[in-house]
């Protein structure tokens, strides 16, 4: 039988498979720091991108937080304005009130009655005077109620008193002028 020695074909072929071990464990090790790099490249892309993103939001969020302020001062100003269109119509719408009062006042003071004080706020009226007798007061309270100007005539007090050597009643009375009267006319 023929002896052949395969002792040093084998080892070429470990050395060979040794030698594509090692070739492929650093192609491997190189794809893996590759494959990292390339993550980690893509990660900090993202991460730039989403700052970049970030600044954008935060200088619209600054111009519109600007914007907000303005609208804010804005709406005040309007409110402002809204208040000072109201007072001036108030002012509009009142300022026939004080001549209809006296006008109808005249009209409504029955002889022998003589006013000594007439004080208005707002719509309520206050008015002190002297009367002849309790008869002219109450003549005076009628003529208020029945009238379409005034409204709710309510008695203070009645005391007689003497003025200029004559007996006479001195009265307080209250009643309120009436809006809608009011608003009526001037339309």
């Amino acid at each position: 039988m023929i002896r052949i020695n395969l002792l040093p074909h084998r080892e070429e072929a470990r050395k060979a498979r040794r030698e594509q071990f090692v070739v492929l464990a650093g192609l491997i090790v190189l794809l893996g720091v590759v494959v990292i790099f390339a993550v980690y490249s893509l990660i900090d892309a993202s991460i730039q991108g989403q700052n970049g993103k970030n600044a954008f939001l935060k200088q619209e969020i600054a111009v519109l937080d600007k914007q907000l302020d303005q609208i804010k001062r804005l709406k005040e100003q309007t409110q402002a304005l809204l208040a000072r269109k109201q007072v001036i119509e108030n002012l509009q719408r009142d300022r026939g009130e004080t001549v209809h009062l006296l006008s109808e006042m005249v009209g409504q003071v029955p002889e022998g009655v003589y006013l000594k004080s007439l004080k208005q706020d707002g719509l309520n009226i206050n008015v002190t005077g002297y009367a002849q007798s309790n008869a002219r007061v109450s003549a005076l309270m009628r003529n208020i109620d029945g009238s379409p100007w005034l409204e709710n005539p309510r008695l203070i007090e009645t005391k007689a008193v003497v003025l200029n050597g004559r007996r006479v009643n001195e009265f307080g009375m209250d009643f309120t002028l009436s809006r809608t009267a009011t608003e009526g006319a001037e339309q």
